[in-house]
């Protein structure tokens, strides 16, 4: 995700849920009914992007699922199915100093503690044991290297990161 953007997706519309509009949501928010806490939602529809209102929405085993103002039927939801749920980022909560959303890590430079320029942050993800940043590196890396998957471990591995420098400190070997 470009970080210059001023939306951030939190999920993804999924199929019908019954015959009255109801969907299924796919939530990308930590907690699954954390997607509610924001509106409206920006959704793109045939190219052109559309506010949604959320009028109400449950639990269904462990999934959610919601009605969307002024969808009301099967057919409309087919219109919105697999579209990306977007809001706007001023949307989001502050964070605290130390606290930063993955958007504003991308494109920063990640650098060793003795110096090295590594690349920059392409993106982030989730594993099972810990979140990864994937660094695209330098056209001239002197290891070869394309890309780095380094973990994104505070303290361990990061050891600083600067969002004025536009830099990422790291205690890892550019040869791994």
């Amino acid at each position: 995700m470009d970080n210059s953007t001023n939306t951030i997706v939190v999920g993804k519309i999924g199929a019908p849920h019954g015959i009255r509009g109801w969907v299924r949501i796919n939530s990308y928010t930590e907690e699954l009914e954390g997607i509610f806490n924001y509106s409206p939602w920006l959704i793109s529809v045939q190219g052109e992007v559309k506010e949604y209102k959320v009028t109400s929405w449950k639990l269904q085993n462990k999934s959610v699922v919601a009605k969307l103002e002024g969808i009301d039927s099967r057919n409309d939801i087919e219109l919105l199915k697999n579209a990306d749920i977007e809001v706007s980022v001023e949307q989001l909560p502050e964070l605290q100093d130390d606290d930063y959303y993955w958007r504003d890590l991308i494109g920063l430079n990640v650098v060793t503690e003795s110096g090295y320029d590594m690349g920059t942050v392409e993106q982030l993800f989730e594993t099972g044991a810990n979140d990864v940043m994937m660094v695209k590196a330098n056209m001239n890396d002197a290891y070869g290297a394309k890309q780095r998957m380094i973990p994104y471990l505070y303290d361990q591995v990061i050891k600083k990161v600067d969002l004025q420098a536009k830099s990422i400190i790291v205690d890892w070997d550019p040869g791994f």
